[in-house]
């Protein structure tokens, strides 16, 4: 078999096995395909995922669903404001040994594990946040000069209220920036809410089954990476992040007029990355502009911070996206912009 007809045979066995995990999440997820997808796209990548929407919208249900689907450890964390670092973390405490003797004993916190919920992350305070970045970054727990290394794979699957809900408090930007997407979780149709009625008040349970273990989601985190990104599809992901850049030479009008941050480099990491899931579910091994304008959203609305004059007119940080999508050309040499179709 050549090298070719291999890689085929292992993207046709990746969509597979993805159609698979899928129609576990559907067998207790109705609707919300964008935001599956999504958290799926996250879980084969290796990266860490941030949900937003208001109480009852099925977040946690989605998290706790996809872990039942998975062969991995789980923990939930509740996040409150008189959570401490300790409470996620872990610590030391003070044993007593065999002999008598009076020893410090390290207490592993629910940060330890696979799949980790961390629900309604924004009610915790900044302090008690931020105590979990470089275990999304490192993969690692540092206590007291001791370095742990958590089990792989690992994924923080966080949930968020808006923040313009009262007991909230903002992430840190080095805390967004860890996240891979950041998926906005809406209202159900008027047809998925009838399902829901349906399947939640007539005492029927569904328990997904175990579908994929941690081998092989790793396995499938390598496959993506040898997905083929062109050069000049790269570049329109590195122009699409320095797009979002207020004064710099890549700017677009529209980004110095309500931008005050942009984009850091994870920004076109998670574009690439995401292009390549997006790529090998459509049966091609080769990125194309649209499976990058597919995975914009996500991507970069928790990445960029809208300035004064912005929040002012009441302006949207995807509405800013959009439009330096929208206005951006593909290719470097073309003058009139593309159409931009999102779906996510």
């Amino acid at each position: 078999m050549s090298t070719g007809e291999n890689m085929q045979q292992q993207a046709e066995e990746f969509r597979q096995r993805y159609a698979a995990v899928r129609n576990e999440i559907g067998k207790v997820i109705v609707g919300h395909d964008d935001v599956v997808h999504g958290v799926l796209t996250c879980l084969f990548v290796g990266g860490h995922c941030l949900l937003e929407g208001v109480p009852g919208l099925g977040k946690t249900l989605l998290v706790r669903t996809l872990a039942q689907a998975l062969h991995l450890d789980f923990s939930r964390i509740q996040f409150t404001p008189d959570l401490m670092p300790a409470d996620i973390l872990g610590t030391n405490m003070v044993m007593e040994s065999p002999d008598g003797r009076k020893v410090f004993e390290f207490q592993k916190g629910p940060i330890f594990t696979q799949i980790c919920l961390a629900d309604e992350i924004n009610r915790a305070t900044p302090k008690t946040q931020s105590a979990m970045l470089e275990t999304m970054q490192e993969g690692t727990v540092t206590i007291a000069g001791q370095r742990f290394e958590l089990k792989k794979p690992f994924f923080v699957m966080a949930t968020q209220n808006p923040i313009e809900q009262e007991g909230t408090y903002p992430l840190p930007e080095a805390q967004l920036d860890r996240f891979f997407f950041k998926l906005v979780v809406g209202y159900s149709s008027r047809e998925e809410l009838s399902t829901i009625v349906d399947r939640t008040t007539r005492g029927i349970t569904v328990t997904p089954e175990n579908v994929m273990d941690g081998g092989e989601i790793i396995r499938w985190q390598q496959l993506i990476r040898k997905v083929i990104l062109a050069k000049h599809v790269q570049d329109y992901i590195v122009r699409l992040t320095l797009a979002t850049h207020p004064d710099g030479p890549h700017a677009l009008p529209i980004t110095n007029k309500y931008l005050r941050w942009g984009s850091s480099p994870r920004g076109a990491q998670t574009l690439a990355l995401a292009a390549k899931v997006r790529a090998l579910l459509e049966g091609r091994f080769n990125v194309s502009f649209e499976d990058i304008r597919r995975a914009y959203l996500p991507a970069l609305r928790h990445r960029v911070i809208l300035n004064f004059e912005a929040q002012a007119e009441g302006m949207e940080t995807d509405h800013v996206l959009l439009e330096i999508l929208e206005q951006l050309p593909e290719k470097a040499d073309q003058q009139a912009p593309v159409a931009a179709v999102v779906a996510d």
